[in-house]
């Protein structure tokens, strides 16, 4: 990017800036990016887990031996973008799953609707589980 273009989004507030449909645009081939080669779990959301929710992120991690740093969130519409050949688990928090994924799959809603609610709680720790015991 230019550095004219750069000061732009800095005066206007914006640090940061994705591209949500690459394919829109005419003679752009995107190409999966690599994931660390140390994530193991990819939590697709369409909100990044801040504050309680990010503690209780972690919290859930800890109950199947994930640490915070094996973990990687993407943002649902960036699925199609990454390569996720390695990666062991799935977690898809507040977005339907696609069909067809290797790998452990989770599926919730938002962390926030966990939070405090104790059923929503059940149904994750019993996905969870089923993959521990097997």
């Amino acid at each position: 990017m230019q550095e004219r273009q750069q000061n732009y989004l800095q005066e206007m507030g914006i640090q940061r800036w994705q591209l949500v449909h690459p394919e829109r645009l005419q003679g752009v081939v995107h190409t999966p990016y690599a994931l660390p080669s140390s994530c193991k779990l990819l939590f697709v959301s369409p909100v990044l887990p801040e504050g309680a929710q990010a503690v209780m992120f972690e919290k859930v991690l800890k109950s199947f031996h994930v640490s915070l740093e094996e973990a990687c969130h993407i943002y649902p519409h960036s699925l199609d973008l990454v390569s996720h050949t390695d990666i062991e688990w799935f977690w898809f928090a507040g977005c339907p799953a696609p069909e067809a994924m290797a790998g452990k799959l989770l599926t919730s809603p938002l962390l926030s609707q966990i939070d405090g609610h104790p059923q929503h709680r059940r149904d994750l720790w019993r996905q969870i589980c089923s993959y521990q015991a097997s």
